[in-house]
């Protein structure tokens, strides 16, 4: 699982960064970023609910 943020959509909400530190980290730009692009698959749950609690809709995965 790869997670991916549109930077066009992000509003910079850092819901993801609550729910998933080890995976996004929000920047001085007031943006997300993932931080780690091949995470643990411990981590699939947290990022799946990042990807759904994302107000913007900006976070997608890829399989």
């Amino acid at each position: 699982m790869k997670p991916k943020i549109d930077h066009n959509l992000c509003t910079g909400d850092a819901i993801c960064v609550d729910i998933c530190p080890e995976v996004f980290e929000l920047r001085d730009d007031g943006l997300a970023y993932v931080i780690d692009d091949d995470p643990d698959p411990s981590l699939d749950d947290a990022i799946r609910d990042a990807v759904d609690s994302c107000p913007a809709e900006a976070i997608s995965i890829e399989e």
